[in-house]
C-alpha cells in the first residue's frame, strides 16, 4: 500500500479548478440490424438507444468531478441535443456550466458513432459522423467568455486547457489565463492535440508520443530521442513540467530542473480503450497541482487513473474510490 499516494487522493478532495477547451459530445446511436435496404447495398437498422457521453475538454471536466474536484467549465455549445446532453451530464456531477456560452447559429462538436448489431452478432461500430462548425468564435461570444474567467478565475486553484482544434481557445482568452494565473502562481495545464507550440508560458504540458514527435517535428525511433525531444520541448516552451504519455511504456515526467522520472505502467492487465485516457491523465494532475501537490507525485496517481481508464470500454470516467481500491488492493 502507497500511503502517500492515498494522502495525496485525500488532498485533491474539493480541490476547484477550471476546465476550458473544446466541449465534445460523443453520441451513440445503437440499432439491431433488420435487413439490407432495397434502395442501396447498405444495412437497415431499428434505433434501439441513443446515449450521449462527455468528450473532449468535457470528459476532462467529468473525470475531474468524478476523481472530487470542485469543477468550474468552460467552452462553447450549439443549441441542441448535444449541448443538452452535456450540460445534463455534468450538472449531474455538480460542476459549475455556467460557462457554457450557447451559439444557436453553430452544432455542438460532437462524434456520432453507429453501433450496429442483431441477435446472433457482435454489436460493431459502422460509421462515425463527425460535426463541428469551422468558423471563428463570434466576438460577442469571445467576450461572455472573457467575463467568465474574470469572475471565475480568482476562486480557482488550477486551469486546464484543453484543446482539440476546435478553436475555443482564443488568443485572447488564453492570454487572459495566463497572465492572470502567472501573477497569482496558480497551475496551469494544457493538453493540445495539433498545436501545443501556441501555448508557451503554460506551466505543464500533457501530450502523447506522438504529438511529442509532431511538436518537435521528427520521427523518435528510440528511447535516447524520445529523452532529447521531451527535453527540447521543455526548453522550448519554458515549461515547468512535460509529462508524455507513452501507452505501455507508462509515463515519462520532464522537470525543468533537469530532472526525467519515468513512470512504468500501473497495470499490465488487458487494455480495452484507450480513449479518453490522456483527459483522465490530465484532469488527476491539475487536482493534485491545485492542492499543492508535487509534479512527481501527481503524475505518478494520473498514471494510476490512466491505468483504470483504458480498462474501461469507450470514454470512461474514474473516482476517488475507484483510485484508493487500486492502491490498496
Amino acid at each position: 500500500m502507497d500511503n502517500s499516494l492515498l494522502n495525496v487522493i485525500d488532498k485533491m478532495q474539493g480541490s476547484e479548478v477550471l476546465i476550458i477547451g473544446d466541449m465534445i459530445a460523443d453520441i451513440y446511436l445503437e440499432g439491431t440490424i433488420s435487413r439490407i435496404s432495397r434502395e442501396a447495398p447498405v444495412l437497415v437498422l431499428e434505433q434501439a438507444a441513443e446515449k450521449v457521453v462527455a468528450g473532449g475538454a468535457a470528459n476532462v471536466v467529468n473525470n475531474a468531478a468524478t476523481l472530487g474536484g470542485k469543477v468550474h467549465a468552460a467552452g462553447l455549445l450549439g443549441d441542441d441535443s448535444g449541448a443538452a446532453g452535456l450540460i445534463k451530464i455534468l450538472s449531474n456531477q455538480g460542476v459549475d456550466v455556467a460557462g457554457f456560452i450557447r451559439d444557436e447559429s453553430r452544432p455542438t462538436i460532437s462524434k456520432t458513432r453507429v453501433i450496429a448489431g442483431g441477435r446472433t452478432t457482435v454489436s460493431q461500430q459502422v460509421v462515425r459522423i463527425d460535426k463541428e462548425s469551422k468558423s471563428p468564435m463570434q466576438p460577442d461570444h469571445e467576450e461572455l467568455l472573457s467575463q467568465y474567467l474574470a469572475k471565475v478565475l480568482p476562486m480557482v486553484q488550477g486551469v486546464v486547457l484543453s484543446d482539440y482544434g476546435s478553436g475555443t481557445i482564443t488568443e485572447r482568452l488564453k492570454e487572459q489565463i495566463f497572465d492572470y494565473c502567472r501573477a497569482h502562481n496558480i497551475p496551469t495545464i494544457v493538453d493540445s492535440r495539433y498545436d501545443i507550440l501556441r501555448f508557451k508560458s503554460v506551466d505543464y504540458i500533457k501530450q502523447n508520443d506522438a504529438e511529442l514527435a509532431a511538436a518537435v517535428g521528427r520521427s523518435l525511433n528510440s528511447e535516447a530521442e524520445l529523452m532529447a525531444a521531451g527535453k527540447e520541448l521543455l526548453e522550448k516552451m519554458s515549461a515547468k513540467g512535460v509529462l508524455i504519455t507513452r501507452g505501455e511504456d507508462g509515463m515519462t515526467l520532464f522537470g525543468a530542473d533537469g530532472s526525467v522520472h519515468d513512470i512504468p505502467v500501473s497495470d499490465k492487465s488487458e487494455v480495452f480503450d484507450v480513449s479518453g485516457a490522456g483527459d483522465t491523465c490530465v484532469a488527476t494532475v491539475i487536482l493534485a497541482l491545485a492542492a499543492g501537490i508535487e509534479p512527481l507525485a501527481a503524475a505518478t496517481l494520473s498514471n494510476i487513473a490512466s491505468g483504470i481508464a483504458v480498462r474501461k470500454m469507450g470514454t470512461a470516467v474514474v473516482s476517488a474510490q475507484e483510485l484508493r481500491e487500486f492502491i490498496t488492493r
